[in-house]
């Protein structure tokens, strides 16, 4: 028996059970409502997802091809309307997910009206943004079941046995739209207090992945930006072991957590590690500190600071910010050690934030790894601040130069011009981008593949788009042509953006409330009639 039908005896017995004064109350209304309320706490449904990462994590293990994906969101509407697209287009929301981007949320979710990517907005708009997501998503399955429920009344009502044992199956079977959100909490927001207690707020809202990163709160940049201070790894694994706590305490036992590091790019620290003896973490992190190895108390100015580095007396070199300077192209070996210690001290995926697309550097990075931490895994950003098309036709250009294959045609400095949109060179290079995430997947231990801003420039894009034709010569026929029509030719059901936002919900409840006194919106006289 399915948990419909078992819901409706449940409710069918409490009713006798109540006597006479629920005489009005029908069971299957209310299984209807249970249905469609299926999560009930935000911490039911980070229990849930959670589940669903770790069974996609071992299903990648076995078999790289399956990876998984997500799109960045800034609103609930938007995550609502990708895995409505989603499941309108692949039939199921498998391996695929959401990503909470802290850039998009400073962007365009703070009460300070757009701020850069530096940790100065509203922590706990994080975690409303998450609660968002997920009540956008409920409200999916509700409208959808909406509809079931509507059909299947319909076809009792026609005597349709076999169109209603048809929608009756869909009800039983039907995949919920709530998928794992990745959610970024920057570098934590603070000490490793403050990142426990933010990361239950995201728990609790619904989170099952959390990802935090290793750079100092208070100077907390952009991945894609310069200025990243990174900061010792004690630090680090603390909030790290923060975040872990938070989920443990919360019920969530296989909660996910990605490790970020900005290592590659960074070049700067706060602090100077704490070491207890040679060759310790923080001896590591000390020695790739940039300096000058000095003999006596006459090679130290005032302010300056030395340490005990490879035996040696050093003394890093200090900005007139106070910051300290790593040395030039220890990056990738900054990368691999911040790996290595975080999936050994408790983290479960990783994150590596890369000035480029380029499988084999990923790949190069991701083997040293995999040879202290066999079953590494990364989560990648496929950013929108990498310019895909250049990087690419210069890849290209590159490779086809080394295996001596004539490029005297292409001016590699300016591959990005339209001229060469058409070109052999060009092909190639959008075959690759075609292939990146799947060669990635199988190359470099990437996990998952993630934009973290898409909806950002595509609702750019759209309204530039809309803006030039409605206010220009087109009119009316600008919105029409570019919109409407299309919403009505691809189905998108936000064409009946009534429906869309609850009112045939609404008149289900009216109806299950006030019987045949129900005053319902979705009459005759209602225009989005005219839909079909």
């Amino acid at each position: 028996m399915s948990q419909y039908q078992n819901d409706i005896q449940a409710v069918a017995a409490i009713k006798e059970t109540a006597g006479k004064t629920w005489d009005a109350i029908n069971p299957e209304y209310a299984a209807r409502m249970r249905a469609q309320n299926k999560f009930k706490t935000g911490l039911d449904i980070a229990k849930y997802t959670a589940k669903i990462m770790r069974e996609d994590m071992a299903a990648y293990d076995a078999d790289t091809a399956q990876y998984t994906q997500s799109l960045g969101c800034w609103h609930g509407f938007i995550g609502q309307q990708k895995l409505i697209a989603i499941k309108k287009h692949f039939g199921n929301t498998k391996r695929r997910y959401l990503y909470l981007s802290g850039w998009m949320v400073a962007a365009l979710r703070s009460e300070f009206g757009p701020l850069p990517d530096q940790s100065m907005h509203e922590k706990t708009s994080v975690a409303d943004l998450i609660e968002e997501l997920y009540t956008f998503l409920r409200q999916a399955d509700a409208r959808e079941l909406g509809g079931l429920f509507r059909e299947l009344d319909a076809a009792r009502e026609a005597g349709d046995k076999s169109k209603e044992a048809e929608v009756q199956a869909k009800i039983d079977n039907h995949e919920t739209h709530v998928v794992p959100i990745i959610a970024d909490i920057d570098a934590g927001f603070g000490n490793e207090e403050a990142t426990y207690l933010l990361a239950k707020r995201m728990i609790e809202a619904g989170a099952c992945c959390i990802q935090i990163e290793n750079q100092v709160s208070d100077e907390k940049q952009c991945g894609h930006q310069d200025g990243k201070v990174t900061v010792p790894h004690a630090d680090f694994l603390a909030k790290i072991r923060a975040v872990r706590y938070a989920f443990l305490e919360l019920g969530v036992d296989d909660g996910v957590i990605v490790a970020r590091t900005d290592s590659l790019g960074a070049g700067l620290t706060k602090q100077i590690a704490v070491t207890n003896e040679p060759g310790d973490l923080g001896d590591q992190y000390n020695s790739f500190l940039d300096g000058d190895y000095v003999e006596s108390a006459d090679d130290i100015a005032n302010g300056d600071v030395v340490v005990k580095a490879n035996g040696k007396l050093l003394k890093p070199k200090r900005l007139a910010s106070g910051l300290f300077q790593f040395k030039k192209g220890s990056g990738e070996d900054r990368v691999v050690l911040d790996c290595i210690t975080s999936l050994q001290n408790g983290a479960d995926l990783l994150w590596i934030e890369t000035e480029k697309p380029h499988v084999g550097q990923i790949a190069a990075m991701v083997n040293r790894i995999r040879e202290a931490v066999p079953n590494a895994k990364l989560v990648y950003n496929n950013s929108p601040s990498f310019n895909w098309t250049l990087n690419f036709r210069q890849q290209v250009f590159d490779a086809w130069t080394e295996e001596g294959k004539d490029v005297s045609a292409y001016d590699r400095a300016a591959l990005m011009s339209a001229e060469y949109d058409e070109s052999e060179l060009s092909v190639e290079a959008d075959r690759r981008i075609q292939s990146f995430q799947r060669d990635a997947a199988r190359e470099a231990g990437i996990f998952h593949h993630l934009i973290t801003l898409p909806t950002y420039h595509t609702a750019a894009l759209s309204t530039d788009n809309l803006a030039k034709e409605y206010f220009g010569e087109q009119g009316m026929l600008g919105y029409v042509a570019g919109v409407q029509r299309k919403e009505i030719r691809q189905g998108i059901a936000c064409v009946k953006h009534q429906n869309m936002a609850g009112s045939d919900m609404g008149d289900d409840h009216k109806e299950y409330f006030s019987g045949d006194a129900a005053l319902k919106a979705s009459g005759k006289d209602n225009t989005m009639n005219q839909f079909g």
